[in-house]
């Protein structure tokens, strides 16, 4: 019994070996198998995104990546030209007609040039010369003025549709003890009012003896602004002289 038990365990053994001997150089295969059809599968999906992916979609930039300090000058071809031409700046009627991407975009197209202007007139000055076309600025200050405008009816549009209030964080004209008028804004306070000995201290009322100066003030301002007018008015009458066939209003 225990010669059979051993005659069967020998064979077993041997069977095992035979096995291990066949299996060790198709095992030492497989990582390399592995491998390579997972290079395959990774090529694959590239070649699938890419496919897949839309040759329109891109980020949104004003820069071309092959250049460097370059976006900060003018093109080539305005290099040394004592004037450069430029359109008209944007109107408001033109702005309230694009959508709020265009405007997003547009910004930042404007941002660029008044940088690149900036960088001109810089170097203009460095070099004592005259800078080419300077009323470009102006038109584009005068653009991005505009485009925040109509950003900000568009907000405030919005804001009346949802809660009826016209200004982000509502308030009311107050007077202080100066007596000059002033929008304060209201607050959220953790307290009330009356027991708030910070918000006591501001003081929202004119002293009887402000007054008389409160009146000099307004007649300061009353005097400025007529010495202006008359200023301008003088203005008008020299250019009227001088150029008398383009008469300017006066």
């Amino acid at each position: 019994m225990a010669a059979a038990t051993a005659c069967r365990l020998s064979a077993i053994c041997r069977q095992f070996q035979r096995v291990i001997k066949i299996s060790s150089p198709v095992s030492a295969q497989r990582p390399s198998q592995a491998l390579v059809s997972y290079h395959s599968c990774l090529q694959r999906q590239n070649d699938l995104f890419r496919l897949s992916r839309p040759s329109q979609c891109r980020l949104l930039h004003t820069s071309s990546s092959r250049w460097g300090l370059e976006d900060f000058f003018d093109l080539p071809e305005n290099w040394g030209e004592t004037a450069v031409k430029s359109g008209a700046p944007w109107t408001a009627k033109q702005l309230r007609a694009k959508s709020n991407e265009d405007l997003h975009k547009l910004w930042y197209v404007l941002l660029k040039e008044k940088n690149m202007l900036f960088t001109i007139e810089q170097e203009a000055k460095r070099q004592r010369v005259q800078m080419p076309s300077p009323e470009r600025i102006k038109k584009v200050e005068r653009s991005m003025r505009r485009l925040d405008t109509v950003v900000k009816e568009r907000e405030d549009a919005l804001r009346l549709l949802q809660t009826g209030q016209e200004k982000g964080r509502p308030g009311e004209w107050r007077r202080n003890v100066f007596g000059k008028n002033f929008w304060y804004r209201f607050r959220e306070h953790p307290i009330p009012w009356f027991m708030n000995r910070r918000y006591k201290r501001k003081r929202f009322y004119t002293p009887p003896f402000v007054a008389p100066y409160t009146r000099l003030s307004l007649e300061k301002h009353l005097r400025s602004k007529a010495r202006r007018e008359a200023r301008e008015k003088r203005k008008q009458q020299k250019l009227s002289e001088m150029f008398p066939k383009n008469t300017a209003k006066a």
